[in-house]
Order: C-alpha cells, then sequence, then structure tokens
C-alpha cells in the first residue's frame, strides 16, 4: 500500500512495503542496471551514463520516450551521493541537464529501508522540486518507480 503526502514546500515523501529484505532492495539502488530497469517512470527507459554508488561518488542517467504518443521527449540529470548507509538509508542529490530555468536547483532524495512484516518499508522523500515539475507529478513517479522495484526485487 502507499501512502503518500504532498507539501507546499516542494516536497513529496512516498511509502511502500515491498517483500524483499532491506539489503536486497536497497541493492535494486546501488546496482545500475537494476537502477535503469525500475527507476524509469511508465513509457520511459533509463540509460546509466556514469556510475559511482559511493559516499561522494557521482551519477548520470537519461531516461527516454519509448512510446510514441511521448516521443522524441528525454531527460537527463546528474547527482551525488551524501550517505550510503547498506540496507538502511540512501541520500543523494540531483539536478536536472536543462537550460529551462524552471527545471534549475537541486533535489534532495532520502530514501530510508524499514524492516516490517512481510518486507521492507521504502520510504523515498523528496525535497527541492524543480518549480516546472508539480509535486503531485513527482509523487506519481515515485509511485510508478516503487511498483517497478517491487516487480525487479521480488522476482530475483
Amino acid at each position: 500500500m502507499d501512502e503518500t503526502t504532498t507539501n507546499e514546500d516542494r516536497s513529496i515523501s512516498v511509502s511502500r512495503v515491498i517483500e524483499a529484505s532491506p539489503e536486497r532492495v536497497y541493492n535494486a539502488f546501488v546496482d545500475p542496471d537494476e537502477l535503469a530497469a525500475w527507476l524509469p517512470p511508465e513509457g520511459f527507459s533509463g540509460e546509466i551514463h556514469e556510475f559511482d554508488a559511493s559516499e561522494g561518488g557521482t551519477f548520470r542517467m537519461s531516461f527516454n520516450a519509448d512510446i510514441e504518443e511521448l516521443e522524441p521527449y528525454s531527460h537527463s540529470f546528474h547527482g551525488a551521493y551524501k550517505e550510503l548507509s547498506p540496507g538502511d538509508r540512501i541520500v543523494y542529490t540531483e539536478e536536472f541537464e536543462s537550460d529551462d530555468p524552471g527545471m534549475a536547483g537541486e533535489t534532495t532524495t532520502t530514501v530510508t529501508f524499514e524492516k516490517v512484516s512481510g518486507g521492507t518499508e521504502v520510504t523515498v522523500r523528496q525535497t527541492g522540486i524543480p518549480d516546472n515539475i508539480p509535486p503531485e507529478n513527482a509523487n506519481e513517479g515515485w509511485i510508478g518507480s516503487l511498483e517497478n522495484l517491487a516487480d525487479v526485487v521480488e522476482e530475483a
């Protein structure tokens, strides 16, 4: 079940229980192939350009449209890992690569993994969402991504 909160400070929080251990779910965040498989929203695929999942390490990836209605839309973003605590917590920043001032700014995402009955409760809190992204769209995107994540780790 998803619990969502949208705040006026351009932040969101989404939670979902996934039927896998905290370590397994955490690993899907720090494995580039798995991340590219589950993070992109519906209708998009992910492409990893750079990936160093270590504290202070950086990443760069793109989401590319896979369906005709969205083509040729794609967007790239990059960021840095601020905290990596295996099976417990991840904190990273990201910025969109865009000339649009409404997409400027640094977003901070904090992901926590809590062992619960039936698996792991994953909570994603994202702050500093760019002005051109309605928080409810970011919220929906994370709900879909966590659904994809469950499909990836529950099948493994």
